[in-house]
């Protein structure tokens, strides 16, 4: 099973990439891991919102390959404890021939058909945080997750 962490927008605060990448070079020493950044659109200002989700799902679900399990990063979605998402990541692993896709969406969320083509969603929290802010929490918290399954000195109960 392979990992990717899909995105719009690119993060463009430098100790966020930094602390990203850290994560996303741990996180490969246990599972094949990567990140796909989708670009954010170009002149939104004369698009609506609902307009604005629905070219982002376009670019979303064009980036999606055959057999592809998909898993919204949505604030509604179920909540886990660390050792809970561990285990939920190592039912994954068995169960997952190919991709496990992660997904951040934009700034206003997903398009009904980004909702339509995923499997579940899963939320990090009850609070908002900005989109670069998840990118490393949801990194971190994969990193953690394969420590976890590892035996790995880096979580404590």
């Amino acid at each position: 099973m392979k990992i990717t962490l899909l995105a719009v927008g690119r993060t463009v605060e430098k100790h966020y990439i930094t602390a990203i990448n850290d994560y996303l070079e741990r996180t490969k020493h246990y599972i094949s891991f990567d990140m796909e950044i989708i670009p954010e659109l170009k002149n939104t200002k004369s698009l609506s919102t609902d307009q604005q989700k629905e070219k982002e799902g376009e670019l979303i679900l064009k980036a999606l390959q055959p057999g592809d399990v998909v898993v919204l990063l949505d604030e509604h979605g179920k909540e886990f404890r660390s050792v809970e998402f561990a285990a939920w990541i190592e039912r994954k692993m068995h169960t997952v021939s190919k991709r496990l896709v992660f997904i951040i969406g934009g700034p206003y969320g997903f398009s009904p058909a980004v909702y339509a083509a995923a499997q579940e969603k899963i939320s990090l929290s009850k609070m908002t945080f900005s989109h670069q802010m998840i990118r490393l929490i949801f990194v971190e918290q994969l990193y953690r997750a394969m420590t976890i399954l590892n035996n790995g000195p880096y979580h404590h109960e």
